[in-house]
């Protein structure tokens, strides 16, 4: 009676800020997962930003499920309809040691949140000989992440919204803007010094993504200008402009579009205006389903 009392609470889930509390052994909360991971992709990836793909690419391992509902994903298949296979620690630690082998830059662990128990057991059992990527949507809970301190070399969060409606139409979630602001000062506060190796690849520090919506130019401008009047250059910054209607994006007629050029050039000359160095940007030719990874075949044997 007590060890079984003791199991079912040593599993009980609330590492994100959904809090489901339940036992994910038994059933899945939020983020539509058991306690061991699924997995959809293990591959190098040349499509991140250039100091983290390099010349020979990031090593991602993208997990299934999510602990947002983001109505546009680019990876719907994955986060929403939970398209992946059941792997072990065991087999997590193979597969990076075979992207070590194929010469990563880095293990990038792609949309983890949710799997934040699963990383930590992976990187205590083995250290990686190359810097370890943690790229979430933002929606990350303090004291998880302070779980992984000292296991994660670079942090690569997106940072969405400022406004907790446009969080809950777009992401349901209605408290990501004050959640993801406070969890990537965790990021920095951990990681607060950009780090490079002769290559001029990252191998510590935080880069800040933002993807720019359709119809959100100017809401878009004003969350970089909070960041930027935050950070400064202690972190990189990443505005992209490779949105494109995905997932249920046609049931949200202003986003159901590709982004405009001009509205774009709204977020680009806002951090022009503040003197920001450090920025990556994008040609607006990068919105398109060119760059949407595939998530089929198989991973080392298993079938998708």
């Amino acid at each position: 009676m007590s060890d079984r009392y003791n199991r079912i609470m040593s599993f009980v889930c609330n590492q994100c800020p959904n809090r489901c509390n339940v036992d994910r052994t038994l059933r899945v909360g939020r983020c539509g997962m058991p306690d061991y991971p699924i997995v959809s992709r293990v591959a190098l990836h040349p499509w991140e930003e250039p100091i983290v793909s390099g010349t020979r690419g990031s090593g991602t391992i993208f997990f299934a499920g999510c602990s947002m509902g983001c109505v546009f994903c680019q990876n719907y298949e994955i986060s929403h309809q939970m398209r992946g296979v059941r792997y072990t620690i065991d087999d997590l630690i193979a597969a990076i040691k075979d992207l070590e082998r194929q010469g990563a830059h880095n293990i990038n662990f792609v949309n983890p949140t949710h799997y934040a128990h699963v990383v930590k057991e992976v990187l205590t059992r083995y250290q990686p000989s190359v810097p370890v990527v943690y790229n979430t949507g933002g929606y990350d809970s303090v004291e998880t992440l302070r779980d992984l301190e000292g296991l994660v070399d670079i942090y690569l969060p997106d940072y969405k919204y400022m406004d907790e409606d446009i969080a809950m139409r777009y992401s349901k979630v209605k408290d990501y803007p004050h959640v993801a602001w406070n969890a990537i000062a965790e990021m920095v506060r951990q990681q607060p010094t950009l780090t490079f190796d002769e290559e001029g690849l990252l191998q510590k520090g935080v880069i800040i993504r933002h993807l720019v919506l359709p119809s959100l130019a100017k809401r878009s401008a004003q969350l970089v200008q909070k960041l930027y009047t935050t950070y400064g250059e202690k972190v990189y910054y990443s505005i992209m402009s490779q949105y494109v209607p995905h997932g249920k994006a046609g049931d949200f007629p202003e986003i159901d579009r590709p982004l405009k050029p001009l509205e774009y050039k709204v977020v680009v000359s806002k951090m022009e205006e503040m003197g920001a160095r450090q920025v990556f940007l994008q040609d607006c030719e990068a919105a398109k389903e060119d760059y949407i990874p595939a998530f089929e075949g198989e991973i080392y044997g298993k079938e998708i």
